[in-house]
């Protein structure tokens, strides 16, 4: 009674530090401390972990690093010899040092199980800390530590009871936590706070471990909410939200917490200063992230649930200290649950309006997280995040490149029929000043807005025209195709007016000696002064208005003679590609029935006649070939080199504007380098009753130096020998694109295909997972049947990154055209026309791989698809 003081702080202090009179402290007692004092003095001292650790800091090379760290293991290992070593405790400690160096410390873990077994509780604790570290499943010794596990849970000192939770929560195994879960579950209900947090942390890695052993958690996790200690009150809304994610039956009876979980809530917020559990003047922020995250999950799909946090999350969302970073973090967790759950559309808008504010704070982090929010919130309400685009298009110019990337994202799902002109002209901006790496992405999603959301033909190939000249050599190679078909495609006005746009890019550039940079442009020209240069050169072109969106005129009419004087200067430059130089070559002898003047056909034809002895091999093909068109072939010229008929659409398209598009498909050029996801998409697979594949080796192409390893592609499918040419490899990836010059020469003899009448379809689901659902809808048209494949989606976020592919056997020819887009929205569709050729009228297999994101996680599916109708061919 005279010491109250030093009664209290006695009663938290460990075993050995208790100088209270112990009946214990005995004659062997006392022998022991005897011989230890002895052992100490007999034995020489060993370094102390402060002095190894300057030891090894001091090594001024890798060598000499490694010399003091032998030498130390060394010593460790002889003294791990003794028997009764009483300086274990300071080994072990050292070797956990060297082992956090990345050197081999596996000789230790037995020395840590003696520590563990020990008495005292300095050597438990780093017996225990040597264990978490040196110790997994896959060691044999793993097994032994089980027993003093179970011990130590018994332990009447709580600091004891602790170390062997937490060791337990970071080493169990399924077998030793089956073993130890019963007493796991008996000590949260423990009436000892410190042990019950800790007992719930256990049980959280325990379930994770082991999910079948949630159950015997149940009763007593929910008792953990009634508790006034916010330490149990964390770690028990921890162990729900583990169960209540793991099983949607643990879910359904957790939700009747939903207005305890508010209740605690609400206390946070109307609870006064209080100096424990204050952080930057919030309350608690720790808990309440928490249960913020636990409303989320248990509100999501469920009205009742929702409406009754409806009103605290509107609390939160108005009443929470937005000046420091803590109060930032509760309004993010507040919002991600407005979005998720079933919330009002005013709260949704409130959630909007903190993810605009965010959006203004200095901090960059902040401004990509709510850039990175509104993108995945976007479809829930558009209207909402459209009031903060001036704010995301700023943010476009920002100098962080992750910032950049996700504003640019962010604007594109923006774009609509009504913001078009401003969001484009933007963007434009953006591409030009933007980086490489962000060149190829933004382009192409530019060609895709403009064709979707285009408020006049003229505006959407001025569109298109700008994104080639400012995207320069990063545009894919998609949008060269998909551009030459509008072109084609469009009304003879706008034909022309491309033709006289063009050919002002085309000089340009032919004369700033910066054409190597724009070969797509150059190629877009080619193919279009080719084909309508009869439109540039006449008189009838003054009558065009030429004055584009910034009101500016800057065509003049060229002569033919300077038309072809261009030319042969791109042709003659030693920098441009070999495509490039295709597309002009074949441009050019097109020109020769354009131009009317005897000189400028003499002048194509000798410009013609220089490629025949060309050091590159398509190039000098393409010049004889065309040359045999001057000579004993003159009379079919005209004929051959006549305009080409609209090209068919390459993508299928959803956006309504006067000029109708027609959703059609084009055929297969290439393969092209997206060919390489694909090397392991039917691996692995039969379809074929006896087993035997047969591995016919392909010659590598131009455009694709890994045609050798497509075999892998197709093992498991019939590779007999194909009925079709050799050349033709029955598998296909979106976004194939014409880009050989020979199969554009080819072109020129192919004749407009013939009207078929329409055929009924017959609907086939091909795959159904994660809210996707896959139908491949098929129409039957003799030796060749068009497959047209819809995805749509019923999941809550948007899928980016949608890709189909397919593979069939080689008896069999497969041609995919271009998808309708890439990004998925909820109740939305992507639809991807396939042309099958089968002359040997065999039923149809198909085999397919659908890969996309949500959320950022990537996930691949893979199907088989056998039940299409036997007469699909017929």
């Amino acid at each position: 009674m005279a010491y109250p003081m030093y009664e209290v702080d006695w009663s938290v202090l460990p075993p050995e530090q208790n100088r209270r009179f112990n009946p214990a402290f005995n004659i062997a007692t006392i022998k022991q401390v005897v011989n230890e004092a002895i052992e100490r003095v007999r034995m020489q001292t060993p370094t102390r972990l402060r002095d190894l650790i300057r030891q090894i800091r001091a090594a001024r090379t890798a060598a000499e690093e490694r010399s003091v760290v032998n030498k130390e293991c060394a010593y460790i290992r002889s003294t791990f010899r003794e028997e009764d070593s009483v300086w274990r405790c300071r080994n072990i400690a050292k070797l956990l040092y060297i082992h956090m160096l990345g050197y081999p410390a596996h000789f230790g873990q037995l020395e840590c199980l003696k520590l563990i077994a020990s008495p005292r509780f300095t050597d438990k604790r780093v017996g225990y800390l040597g264990a978490m570290l040196l110790l997994d499943e896959r060691q044999d010794v793993h097994l032994l530590i089980t027993n003093c596990l179970k011990n130590d849970l018994n332990s009447n000192t709580q600091f004891v009871v602790g170390l062997a939770l937490c060791t337990l929560g970071a080493i169990a195994s399924p077998e030793m936590a089956r073993d130890l879960a019963s007493e796991v579950e008996r000590l949260i209900k423990s009436p000892n706070a410190y042990i019950k947090k800790k007992a719930a942390l256990c049980a959280f890695r325990i379930i994770r471990r082991v999910p079948d052993l949630m159950e015997m958690f149940l009763p007593a996790t929910r008792s953990l909410l009634t508790e006034k200690n916010h330490g149990v009150l964390i770690t028990g809304v921890t162990l729900i939200t583990e169960m209540c994610e793991n099983s949607p039956d643990t879910l359904n009876h957790f939700k009747k917490i939903v207005p305890n979980l508010v209740r605690i809530l609400k206390n946070l917020i109307l609870a006064g200063y209080s100096p424990e559990h204050d952080v930057s003047g919030v309350s608690d922020p720790f808990l309440q992230v928490k249960i913020l995250r636990l409303l989320r999950i248990l509100g999501k799909n469920d009205a009742e649930a929702s409406e009754a946090m409806n009103d605290i999350l509107a609390q939160v969302a108005t009443n929470t200290e937005t000046s420091k970073n803590v109060g930032n973090t509760i309004l993010y967790e507040t919002v991600l649950s407005i979005m998720d759950i079933k919330s009002e559309s005013s709260l949704r808008v409130l959630a909007i309006n903190i993810l605009g504010r965010f959006l203004l704070n200095n901090d960059k982090n902040i401004r990509y997280v709510a850039l990175n929010t509104l993108l995945r919130t976007v479809h829930v309400d558009t209207s909402a995040v459209q009031r903060h685009r001036t704010t995301i298009l700023e943010c476009l110019k920002d100098p962080d490149v992750s910032i950049r990337r996700r504003a640019m994202e962010l604007s594109f799902a923006l774009i609509n029929g009504q913001n078009i002109r401003a969001m484009m002209k933007e963007l434009l901006s953006f591409l030009e000043r933007s980086d490489a790496e962000f060149k190829a992405h933004c382009s192409s999603a530019m060609v895709l807005a403009a064709e979707r959301y285009a408020p006049s033909s003229k505006w959407h190939l001025d569109t298109l025209f700008q994104v080639l000249l400012k995207a320069g050599n990063y545009l894919r190679d998609d949008t060269v195709s998909n551009t030459i078909q509008i072109v084609s495609a469009a009304p003879g006005e706008r034909q022309a007016y491309a033709s006289m746009r063009l050919w002002t890019s085309l000089e340009r550039s032919a004369l700033s000696a910066d054409a190597t940079e724009k070969q797509p442009l150059i190629q877009v020209a080619a193919w279009t002064i080719g084909e309508y240069g009869d439109m540039l050169v006449s008189e009838a072109s003054n009558a065009i208005s030429m004055v584009d969106d910034d009101g500016v005129d800057d065509f003049t009419r060229p002569t033919e003679e300077y038309v072809i004087d261009i030319y042969q200067k791109l042709l003659w430059s030693t920098q441009l590609s070999i495509t490039t130089k295709e597309y002009l070559l074949l441009s050019l002898a097109k020109l020769s029935t354009r131009f009317t003047t005897r000189g400028g056909q003499d002048k194509i034809r000798v410009i013609i006649d220089t490629f025949g002895s060309h050091i590159h091999i398509e190039l000098q093909q393409r010049g004889v070939e065309l040359s045999q068109l001057y000579k004993q072939y003159a009379h079919l010229r005209p004929a051959l080199l006549e305009r080409m008929p609209p090209m068919e659409a390459s993508t299928a398209t959803e956006r309504e504007r006067d000029d109708s598009d027609t959703e059609t498909e084009q055929p297969l050029t290439n393969i092209q380098t997206e060919q390489n996801p694909l090397l392991d998409l039917i691996n692995g697979s039969e379809l074929l009753a006896n087993g035997d594949v047969e591995h016919t080796p392909i010659a590598p192409t131009n455009n694709n130096s890994n045609t050798n390893d497509i075999l892998d592609l197709l093992s498991g499918l019939d590779l007999s020998t194909p009925s079709m040419p050799a050349p033709s490899v029955a598998v296909s990836v979106a976004n194939n694109n014409l880009t050989s010059p020979s199969l554009l020469l080819d072109g020129l003899f192919a004749s407009e295909p013939p009207v078929t009448q329409p055929q009924a379809e017959c609907v086939v689901r091909a795959l159904e997972r994660n809210g996707v659902l896959v139908e491949l809808c098929a129409v039957r048209g003799g030796d060749t049947a068009t497959l047209t494949m819809r995805a749509r989606s019923h999941a809550a976020s948007t899928i980016s990154d949608f890709l189909f592919q397919a593979a069939v056997p080689r008896t069999f020819r497969l041609d995919m055209m271009s998808p309708s887009g890439t990004v998925l929205t909820p109740q939305g569709e992507i639809t991807q026309v396939l042309k099958i050729t089968n002359p040997s009228k065999t039923p149809l297999r198909l085999r397919i791989r659908v890969s996309y994101s949500i959320d950022g996680n990537p996930i691949l599916e893979q199907a088989e698809v056998n039940s299409f109708p036997p007469d699909l061919f017929n």
